[in-house]
């Protein structure tokens, strides 16, 4: 079993991994005009440069400034469960949760920062850069209309590999030891009840009882010869 440590190690290399391949791919793309609408493979990917002050799929319910908050108490909320959980954890559940929390982070850093860095508002009034764009189009239809970043991408597999084989990854608690009313773990009934004694053959008094009447026959012989 892997210690502590070592899960610690699995779950924050994913995480910063991810981390640095985000907030470099944003950087990319917003200081590289060139990158900033670029088709990648005609009719099913371009780089089109976007700012999203909601959350995932551009939905916006509040400010961004509210949205940022909810965003970081999400990601220590899931920190924390994390933590938790880390006892039971395996590198499959470990490696997922790296995703997750390293494009929690990364979307959040856009959040803190990113009004200040372009220059359009204050801290947490930053939008989340989105560039990754998916063009196919079936007739008028758009098979995928949202934009999304490397971020994105993490959280989005690391999700879909739980549901799909959150069975063999998710962490399970060990089962637990029957109790009693009052807690205290059951024992076994018959622990400590007085035992049955082995029962205690009678041979050998037997034996005993017709050896002496043997001799007493053999005396009462010795006595009257003649009979």
């Amino acid at each position: 079993m892997r210690s502590s440590r070592h899960k610690i190690l699995i779950l924050s290399s994913t995480a910063l991994i991810l981390y640095v391949l985000d907030q470099w791919s944003k950087y990319e793309v917003r200081t590289t005009p060139e990158l900033q609408r670029l088709t990648l493979i005609d009719g099913w990917l371009a780089f089109n440069f976007t700012k999203n002050p909601g959350m995932a799929l551009g939905i916006t319910w509040a400010d961004t400034w509210i949205i940022s908050l909810v965003a970081i108490v999400a990601t220590v909320a899931i920190i924390y469960y994390i933590s938790r959980t880390l006892k039971q954890a395996n590198t499959g559940y470990l490696l997922c949760m790296g995703l997750i929390i390293g494009g929690a982070l990364g979307n959040i850093t856009d959040r803190i920062f990113m009004a200040r860095i372009m220059g359009y508002g204050s801290w947490l009034d930053g939008h989340v850069v989105d560039f990754i764009h998916f063009t196919l189009e079936v007739g008028s239809y758009r098979v995928f209309p949202y934009i999304f970043n490397v971020a994105d991408m993490g959280i989005s597999i690391a999700i879909i590999s739980l549901l799909i084989f959150g069975k063999w990854i998710l962490p399970h608690d060990k089962p637990k030891e029957k109790t009693d009313g009052d807690g205290t773990a059951k024992e076994d009934a018959t622990a400590g009840a007085p035992q049955p004694e082995a029962p205690v053959s009678d041979t050998a008094g037997s034996n005993d009882a017709t050896e002496a009447e043997n001799q007493s026959i053999a005396a009462e012989t010795d006595k009257n010869p003649d009979n």
